[in-house]
C-alpha cells in the first residue's frame, strides 16, 4: 500500500474516469436510438445496422466532469470548458443533420480566438526549425493559430475510418503527451491527460465489438472534433503557454500527431490537384490502402497505431536528447515528403506489395509441398 499511496491522488481519478464514460456510453447509446443520432450504413459506411454516434458526447460527459469535480474554475478552465462543449454539440447537430463544412470551420476559428484572446493560448514562436534562429511569428501568429486549430480538428476527424483508429490513434497522442508533461512535473496537464484516455478505452472496447455486437457505438464528429481540438490545446499549452514551464519544443508537437497531420494534408493535396474540395470524402487514406493492400481491418488498426506509436517515440526521443530542432524538422518534412510520393503512386504501390505477397504465399506453398 505504501508504494501505491502516493500515485492514489492519480489512479482514482483514472478509474473514476473509466466508470464514467463507462456509464455515459450505456445512457448515452439508449438515447441516442430514440432520437436518432445514430449511422446509417451507405456506400462509403460498410458497417450492419444502425450504430449510435455517442462516443464523442461521452467523452465530454467525463471530461466535463471531471474538470468541474477536480479543478480550479478561473478563466483559462472555463474557456475550455465552453469550447469543448460547444464542439461535442455542433458535432452531434453535424452527425444528425449533416451541416455544411464551412460552416463547422467558421465555428472552430472562433473558438480558435476565444483560445488565444480569453485563454491566452497562441503560437507565438516555432522555435529553431531551420537553424538559423527562433523562428517568431509575430502578428501572423494569430492566423497560424487559427489553421493550426482547424487543422488539428480535422486531422483527428478525417482518420476515423475504421473501427477503434480515431479512439486508438488518440490514445498514442495522449500517452505521448502525459509522459512529456509527467516529465516536467506539469502535473494538471499529465493528469488531464490520463482522464481523456480513461475516458477513451471504455469507447474502444464498445466500438471494436469487445462488449457485445449490440453496444457497438461511434466516435461521431462530436468526439473526433472534441479530441482534435484538446489535442492542440495541450500543444499549445506544452509549447506555448506564459502561464507554466515549458513541457516540449514545438517541433516535438509535430510528431507526436504526425500520423493524422500527414495523412490530412497529403488527401488534401490530392484533392486540390484534382480540382476538388478538400473536404470532399473519398477512399483514399491510410486505412483505405492498407485494406487494399490485403489487411484486414484489425491488422489495419494495428499497424496505424503500431506506426503512430513509432513516431511519436521519435518526437519523444528528440525532445529527451535534446536532437536539433532543425534536424527534427528536416527528417519530419522528408518522412512527410515521403509519405506524400507514396499516397500519389499509391496504385503502383499496391500492385507491387500485392504481387510481392502472391509471390512469398506461392514460394511458401512450393516449399511445404
Amino acid at each position: 500500500m505504501s508504494l501505491i499511496a502516493p500515485y492514489a491522488q492519480i489512479i482514482q481519478p483514472f478509474f473514476l474516469g473509466l466508470i464514467t464514460s463507462f456509464i455515459c456510453l450505456l445512457l448515452a447509446r439508449k438515447v441516442a436510438i430514440k432520437v436518432g443520432l445514430v449511422d446509417h450504413p451507405n456506400a462509403r459506411k460498410l458497417h450492419q445496422g444502425v450504430i449510435p454516434l455517442v462516443g464523442g458526447i461521452s467523452v465530454c460527459l467525463t471530461i466535463v466532469s471531471y474538470i468541474l469535480l477536480h479543478e480550479t474554475i478561473d478563466p483559462t478552465t472555463l474557456t475550455y470548458l465552453g469550447c469543448a462543449i460547444t464542439l461535442t454539440t455542433v458535432g452531434a447537430f453535424d452527425d444528425k443533420l449533416d451541416i455544411s463544412y464551412k460552416i463547422r470551420i467558421i465555428i472552430q476559428a472562433v473558438l480558435a480566438g476565444l483560445m488565444m484572446f480569453v485563454a491566452g493560448l497562441k503560437l507565438q514562436h516555432l522555435g529553431n526549425l531551420f537553424a538559423f534562429g527562433n523562428v517568431e511569428l509575430g502578428i501572423f501568429g494569430l492566423a497560424v493559430t487559427v489553421f493550426a486549430v482547424i487543422g488539428a480538428i480535422n486531422a483527428f476527424n478525417m482518420v476515423d475510418g475504421i473501427d477503434g483508429l480515431l479512439g486508438g490513434l488518440s490514445i498514442v497522442t495522449f500517452s505521448g503527451l502525459a509522459f512529456l508533461f509527467f516529465d516536467a512535473q506539469d502535473m494538471k496537464l499529465f493528469e488531464f491527460c490520463l482522464i481523456f484516455i480513461a475516458a477513451l478505452i471504455p469507447y474502444v472496447a464498445m466500438n471494436l465489438g469487445w462488449m457485445g455486437k449490440t453496444r457497438k457505438v461511434f466516435m461521431g464528429d462530436a468526439g473526433s472534433m472534441l479530441i482534435g481540438f484538446s489535442v492542440i490545446w495541450l500543444l499549445l499549452s506544452g509549447t506555448q503557454s506564459e502561464s507554466s514551464s515549458l513541457s516540449m519544443r514545438p517541433v516535438t508537437a509535430l510528431w507526436l500527431i504526425a500520423l493524422p497531420l500527414m495523412d490530412m494534408a497529403a488527401i488534401m493535396a490530392r484533392r486540390i490537384k484534382r480540382g476538388d474540395s478538400p473536404f470532399k470524402p473519398d477512399r483514399e487514406h491510410l486505412h483505405h490502402i492498407c485494406q487494399r493492400i490485403g489487411l484486414s481491418p484489425t491488422q489495419t488498426l494495428i499497424a496505424i497505431c503500431l506506426l503512430s506509436s513509432v513516431f511519436v517515440g521519435i518526437g519523444i526521443a528528440g525532445e529527451k536528447l535534446n536532437i536539433s530542432e532543425s534536424i527534427m524538422f528536416y527528417s519530419f518534412m522528408i518522412l512527410f515528403v515521403g509519405y506524400y510520393f507514396t499516397l500519389s503512386h499509391i496504385w503502383k504501390v499496391t500492385s507491387f506489395v500485392r504481387r510481392f505477397l502472391t509471390k512469398k504465399e506461392t514460394y511458401s506453398v512450393q516449399k511445404e509441398a
